[in-house]
C-alpha cells in the first residue's frame, strides 16, 4: 500500500519511500512490534477467560456458603437428636462415638465429590491454544502446530 504525502514522495507502509527495501533493522523493529501486540493481545485474552472462569466458580462457591450454613444448623440439630436417639439405646458414650463416625464417612464423600468438581473448571483453554501456535505464526505458518 503506498500513500502520497504533500504531493511529491509516495511512501509505503511503514514510512518507506515507495520503490525502497526495508532495512535488517527496520524489519525486526516491525517483528518485534507484531510480537509485542500479540503478546500484548495473548495476556489480555487470557485476563478475559480467567475473570469469567473466576465469576463463575465464585458465584457457585457463594451459593454454596450459604447452603453450608444452612445446612450446617439442620445437621446440628439432626445429629443432636440421632445421638440423644441412640444414646437412649447404648448409652451417650457411644452414640456420639458413632455419630462421628457417620459424619466422618459423609465428610469423605463430599470432599471426594468437591475435589472432582474442582477439577472440571476450565481455566484458559483458548490462550493456551493459541499460545501455542505462536512459534507456527513467527515461522510463517499460522495454522500449524
Amino acid at each position: 500500500m503506498s500513500t502520497s504525502y504533500e504531493g511529491s514522495t509516495s511512501y509505503q507502509a511503514g514510512g518507506q519511500p515507495a520503490g525502497e527495501r526495508p532495512s535488517v533493522g527496520e524489519l525486526l523493529a516491525d517483528i518485534s512490534a507484531d510480537l509485542s501486540t500479540l503478546m500484548r493481545q495473548e495476556v489480555a485474552l487470557a485476563k478475559a477467560e480467567l475473570t469469567q472462569s473466576a465469576k463463575q466458580a465464585s458465584k457457585g462457591a457463594g451459593m454454596l456458603a450459604g447452603a453450608g450454613v444452612a445446612g450446617h444448623m439442620v445437621l446440628l440439630f439432626i445429629s443432636i437428636a440421632l445421638w440423644w436417639g441412640i444414646g437412649n439405646e447404648t448409652g451417650h458414650g457411644w452414640s456420639a462415638l458413632i455419630v462421628a463416625v457417620i459424619w466422618a464417612i459423609i465428610g469423605a464423600v463430599l470432599y471426594s465429590s468437591g475435589r472432582k468438581e474442582m477439577k472440571k473448571v476450565p481455566g484458559v483453554p483458548r490462550t493456551t491454544d493459541t499460545v501455542k501456535k505462536i512459534p507456527s505464526a513467527v515461522a510463517g505458518n499460522e495454522e500449524t502446530r
